[in-house]
């Protein structure tokens, strides 16, 4: 766990993960899909980019050879991030270390006007050490997640500094070459992500 959290933080994020990994359970099919499914004429490609984190730019360009795993969210965001990155992290310590340094998951944050890039850094880390928390401008955010085929939304609040972020929460294989492998729905347990990353990495 990282020390550097505040407590109030630390507390929330921990009770998050432990209902994650022992109690929460996918929605059934019958849910509704939720408000902010992308409307796309035709499929995802991906595609390169350059974002901030706490180390400095992040070009996809210069991760060749690695796999990517992408996920676009938000660090105020109460339950659907702490499902997805405590999934992800649970399917992360299942790899060797060989592996592990063959892929870089990236948490792509849709709220820059809140979370900093060494907030990012905190955020990313608690769930896993490798995951690097980036995030740039709106336009590029909106075009980055246009390529990948995410959305979100700002859904105002009582004042005009109060809101909350709703968001896809897939996660995104990007192969060794740079192009868009697959994409692994929210609700895949942590075996099935873990599957899904040893597949990426075993492509050719």
């Amino acid at each position: 766990m990282n020390k550097g959290l505040p407590i109030g933080l630390v507390l929330l994020l921990a009770g998050a993960l432990t209902g994650v990994l022992f109690f929460w359970q996918p929605r059934p099919e019958t849910t509704k899909p939720p408000a902010v499914s992308p409307a796309i004429a035709e499929a995802p490609k991906g595609g390169d980019f350059v974002l901030n984190s706490y180390k400095g730019a992040v070009d996809t360009r210069t991760l060749r050879g690695q796999v990517l795993i992408i996920y676009f969210g938000y660090t105020w965001c109460p339950d659907v991030c702490p499902t997805s990155l405590g999934f992800l992290s649970a399917a992360l310590d299942e790899l060797t270390a060989d592996e592990l340094r063959q892929v870089r998951p990236l948490f792509i944050s849709v709220d820059p006007g809140r979370d900093t890039l060494e907030h990012l850094k905190s955020y990313g880390e608690y769930f896993h050490p490798s995951i690097l928390g980036i995030t740039g401008t709106p336009d590029q955010l909106s075009r980055i997640a246009a390529q990948y085929g995410a959305a979100y939304r700002l859904v105002k609040q009582a004042s005009a500094t109060d809101y909350v972020v709703d968001h896809s929460a897939d996660l995104y294989l990007v192969d060794r070459q740079g192009h868009l492998y697959s994409t692994i729905r929210h609700g895949m347990q942590p075996s099935e992500i873990l599957t899904a990353i040893r597949t990426a990495l075993n492509a050719h």
